[in-house]
């Protein structure tokens, strides 16, 4: 059972590395991960009563 949770904890660290490694790394290879610009407006009223 430690095994088991020994491998997941070691492939949990490999996995968390590799997905930073990624967000660093994977703009140099075409991900583009700058969210889309996009004015909202909306109408509040204040005090409606």
């Amino acid at each position: 059972m430690f095994r088991l949770i020994k491998w997941l904890f070691y492939l949990a660290i490999i996995g968390f590395i590799a997905l930073v490694g990624y967000a660093y790394i994977g703009p140099f290879f075409g991900a583009d991960f700058t969210p889309a610009a996009n004015e909202i407006r909306q109408d509040i009223e204040l005090d409606a009563q």
